[in-house]
């Protein structure tokens, strides 16, 4: 039972993860329509998250920084949740 939520939760991290670099490299290119599908819900459900970030970590230089932040802080929670998970098992 533990290694079943132990999965589910390493991947649900993994598959947001991956949701936050393809929010970056669409941010590169200028001709993308966020108010079209996928765009939109790839933007919607990545935005929630980012922009605790964007709110301490202000753009520099016009890069924005704050998603490397969001990245290792979701990364650390992942690790934290599955240490949590293991010494239940």
């Amino acid at each position: 039972m533990i290694d079943n939520l132990i999965f589910v939760t390493n991947s649900f991290f993994q598959i947001y993860f991956l949701l936050i670099l393809v929010r970056c490299f669409l941010s590169f290119i200028p001709s993308i329509n966020w108010y079209k599908q996928p765009f939109e819900a790839i933007k919607d459900s990545t935005d929630l998250y980012l922009n605790l970030f964007r709110r301490i970590i202000p753009p520099f230089g016009g890069l924005d920084f704050s998603p490397i932040v969001a990245v290792i802080v979701l990364q650390l929670l992942n690790y934290l949740i599955i240490y949590i998970l293991f010494l239940f098992k």
